[in-house]
C-alpha cells in the first residue's frame, strides 16, 4: 500500500467511482477499457473489499499511478491518476488471465480475500525474483498437470506464450510429459485436454504465418472466462 499522499490527490474529488465489492464476474476487461479511455490528468476511484493488486500493474502499464486508502477491514479504496498515456503491452504488465479466482475468497470472507491476494503478489509480483517469470509458469503449468488441474495448466501456459514462449519450447514441455506422466496417461488424459488443445492451436496458427499479437487475442477470447472449461469464476 502507498506510504506517501500523491500530490495529485487534490484531483481525487473529480474521479469516477467504481464500486465493485459485490462483483461476482470478471470485471478486469471492462475496468481496462475504462483505464484507456481516461485522458492524462483523469482518474477513477476503485472501491473493493480487498486490495486490488492485481490492479496495479495493469493499470501502471497504461501510464497510472495509484494511492491506497484502508477505510476499514473489508474496504478499500484506491485512487488511480493518469500521468502519461501508454499502449498496454503484455511485457509491460498486460498478462491475460488476472487472478480473478480471489473473488471466489470474497464470497466467503473479504479478510481471507486480502491474505489470498497478499500471497498471489508475493509469488507472482515479488521484485528481484531468483526465477524469470516465464519458468516460475512452466513449472507451475507442469504442477498442475502433475496434479491433473487442465485449467490452470492452459492458463498457465497461455500466459507464458504471452510473454515470448516458443512453440519449440512447448514441443520439449509436452515431450517430458509423456515421459514424466506415461504413454497411457498422455494418451487418455492429456491429449484430449483443453491444455493440449491450446498447444495445437498455437501451433496452427503460427503455421499459417498468424503474428503473436493475432494469435494472443485468439487465445483470451477461445481460452478466457468465457469458456467453461477454463474460467475461474
Amino acid at each position: 500500500m502507498e506510504k506517501e499522499r500523491k500530490v495529485w490527490m487534490n484531483k481525487a474529488d473529480s474521479f469516477e467511482v467504481i464500486d465493485v465489492r459485490k462483483a461476482s464476474n470478471n470485471f478486469l476487461p471492462g475496468m481496462l477499457k475504462k483505464g484507456e479511455s481516461k485522458e492524462v490528468g483523469e482518474g477513477i476511484a476503485v472501491i473493493q473489499s480487498f486490495e486490488p493488486k492485481p490492479l496495479y500493474k495493469a493499470y501502471e502499464a497504461l501510464g497510472y499511478e495509484h494511492y491506497t486508502e484502508k477505510i476499514s477491514e473489508d474496504e478499500y479504496k484506491t485512487y488511480f491518476f493518469r500521468i502519461t498515456k501508454k499502449e498496454m503491452s503484455q511485457k509491460s504488465g498486460d498478462m491475460p488471465f488476472k487472478p480473478t479466482s480471489i473473488l471466489n475468497y470474497k464470497e466467503i470472507d473479504s479478510r481471507l480475500a486480502d491474505k489470498v491476494v497478499n500471497f498471489w503478489e508475493f509469488i507472482w509480483e515479488k521484485e528481484n525474483p531468483a526465477i524469470d517469470l516465464k519458468t516460475k509458469l512452466l513449472l507451475s503449468l507442469s504442477n498442475a498437470v502433475g496434479a491433473g488441474r487442465y485449467r490452470q495448466a492452459t492458463r498457465e501456459l497461455v500466459k507464458a506464450y504471452s510473454i515470448g514462449l516458443k512453440t519449440e519450447e512447448l514441443d520439449e514441455l509436452f515431450s517430458l510429459f509423456a515421459w514424466n506422466q506415461g504413454i497411457g496417461y498422455f494418451s487418455s488424459e492429456i491429449g484430449p485436454s483443453t491444455l493440449f488443445k491450446t498447444y495445437k492451436f498455437i501451433k496452427k496458427e503460427e503455421g499459417l504465418g498468424r503474428s503473436r499479437k493475432e494469435i494472443m487475442e485468439k487465445l483470451v477470447e477461445l481460452f478466457g472466462e468465457k469458456n467453461p472449461d477454463v474460467k475461474t469464476v
